[in-house]
């Protein structure tokens, strides 16, 4: 089923080369209610446009004269490796949009060398997960339940299958009001974790400087292009999680669109580092981007 679906999507007519071209191809794929469940927002979507848009008032500084012939994107999170840091947020239903749903997404994070974060509301069981993809990286993201022992039983689970983090979920005491999804009479315990709550850009620096570098801070929301990732990490986030576009290249392509997503925003990082003269992650820093006059 995968092998075909993939199949029809390929040709000169799918010259899929940014996030975008995975965003406008998606939505000719998928039903309307789907559509909707993916790209809707809460109430007016305010918070989803700024995520986007934030990113875009910010400027970056290129730097001259510095050999990038190597250029090395890997990094660390929580001690361990990944290819860059480029990572999988954790959204729920992957089978709306494609029929292996979170095993293709996992199966593309291993192969990739990345971070999947698997929702609590994945449509896959987290056994199938992990026998998809049993040598990739994976923290599991917890809505915290009313009943601790639902909750320790869970963990335990998640623990003994080789999930090795929990992400909690803390900003969502109650469902958004997502607008389409009721429009569609879409079931209201559907829920995309990472698209309901603000994580703009603009709180990063503010976040950093509270935590005064005792963990590691992670960002999701608004991502679009490899120069993006550069920002986030230049305002002192460690790594970014992708929710939205994981979702497209899954609905276009599969484990395949997945790959590929990842593949090119990857590319793009590689090509903002050399542009800015960074040869590590590690060369990443504040002064390499200027926020434009609002």
């Amino acid at each position: 089923m995968e092998d075909k679906m993939w199949s029809e999507c390929e040709g000169p007519e799918m010259s899929l080369v940014c996030l975008t071209d995975f965003q406008a191809h998606a939505r000719e794929q998928l039903s309307k209610s789907t559509r909707d469940f993916i790209e809707g927002g809460a109430d007016d979507s305010i918070t989803r446009d700024d995520n986007i848009a934030a990113f875009k008032r910010i400027r970056l500084r290129p730097r001259y004269l510095r050999d990038v012939s190597e250029v090395d994107t890997r990094t660390t999170i929580q001690g361990e490796e990944i290819s860059a840091p480029i990572c999988i947020a954790p959204t729920g239903f992957h089978c709306l949009v494609w029929p292996d749903g979170e095993m293709s997404t996992a199966r593309a994070a291993q192969a990739a060398g990345i971070c999947y974060i698997t929702s609590t509301f994945a449509s896959c069981s987290l056994e199938d997960i992990v026998i998809a993809a049993p040598e990739g990286l994976r923290w599991f993201q917890l809505y915290v339940h009313p009943d601790l022992q639902l909750n320790k039983q869970l963990i335990q689970r998640v623990e003994s299958l080789g999930f090795k983090a929990l992400v909690i979920t803390l900003d969502t005491p109650v469902c958004g009001n997502r607008r389409h999804d009721i429009r569609n009479q879409l079931r209201r315990n559907l829920t995309l974790t990472d698209l309901q709550s603000p994580k703009k850009i603009d709180a990063l620096t503010e976040v950093v400087a509270a935590v005064k570098g005792k963990i590691e801070v992670y960002l999701d929301g608004g991502v679009r292009t490899g120069n993006d990732v550069l920002k986030a990490l230049a305002l002192g986030a460690k790594c970014i999680f992708l929710g939205r576009p994981i979702l497209w290249g899954l609905a276009c392509k599969g484990e395949h669109g997945v790959k590929e997503v990842l593949n090119i925003l990857t590319n793009e990082f590689h090509t903002s580092m050399a542009l800015t003269g960074c040869r590590s992650v590690a060369e990443i820093n504040r002064n390499l981007v200027q926020f434009s006059r609002l």
